[in-house]
């Protein structure tokens, strides 16, 4: 998963980036409240961890601005030092989903990211998926469409795959170039970006994303790419 953390205390910064990043997960520091929002208004997150204190807003501001303001409703898990009733409620009333209290403890840190994951994307399945005509195969690294196989690289397969999972969602081109090629890819920037577009465009045209076939994979400008079903006109089908 991609996770932010925004925190201004660099110790701490390190240490739950570490934790985080031993568990699998890509992590993003920020050390102000405007940079993450900067980024989050053209790359995708799948958590947010956020100090309640920083140089720029607070923990529970930065909440409510996200909430209002994103499109998508991502996960924030609130870091803070105050454990007073009224400060929990405010935290969570900003928009956090969960809230862990300072000093951080890595048991509980790694149980709290985990039980937010399992509650805002479940656990992905490894048994076959059906999404209307397409059928994938997890085993094989397979899918088929109308019951018959449509040959895939294997990355255009986990793209594909990555599409579907995340139906109606704009997924930024860094998320997609982290999640299809990995953060430590050998080749240059400029080539794995032209690399994402000839595999957004060979997977579009070998499982048929059309709108006239109920899909819809397109660019979103400056962003990323957005995959969804759209409605098909029965009078075109006539």
């Amino acid at each position: 998963m991609r996770i932010a953390v925004l925190d201004a205390d660099g110790e701490q910064l390190a240490l739950i980036t570490g934790i985080l990043r031993t568990l699998g997960h890509d992590c993003h520091a920020f050390t102000r409240g405007s940079a993450l929002q900067h980024e989050l208004r053209q790359e995708s997150f799948d958590l947010l961890v956020l100090d309640w204190q920083l140089p720029d807003t607070t923990g529970p501001e930065f909440a409510r601005w996200a909430r209002t303001t994103l499109k998508e409703r991502v996960p924030m898990l609130l870091m803070t030092q105050r454990y007073q009733e009224e400060d929990i409620v405010e935290g969570l009333a900003a928009g956090a989903d969960d809230i862990i209290v300072s000093p951080i403890r890595v048991g509980e840190l790694t149980a709290r990211v985990r039980a937010l994951m399992r509650r805002a994307y479940a656990q992905q399945p490894t048994d076959d998926q059906t999404w209307g005509r397409y059928h994938f195969l997890p085993a094989h690294q397979r899918v088929e469409v109308d019951g018959a196989p449509v040959f895939l690289t294997q990355k255009q397969y986990n793209l594909a795959l990555l599409l579907f999972r995340n139906m109606g969602r704009v997924l930024s081109r860094r998320y997609l170039l982290e999640s299809i090629w990995g953060i430590n890819n050998p080749m240059g920037p400029e080539q794995v970006s032209r690399s994402l577009d000839t595999h957004v465009s060979r997977v579009r045209a070998a499982l048929g994303l059309r709108p006239e076939s109920g899909y819809r994979l397109a660019a979103v400008y400056g962003q990323g790419y957005r995959f969804e079903a759209v409605e098909v006109d029965a009078s075109s089908l006539a």
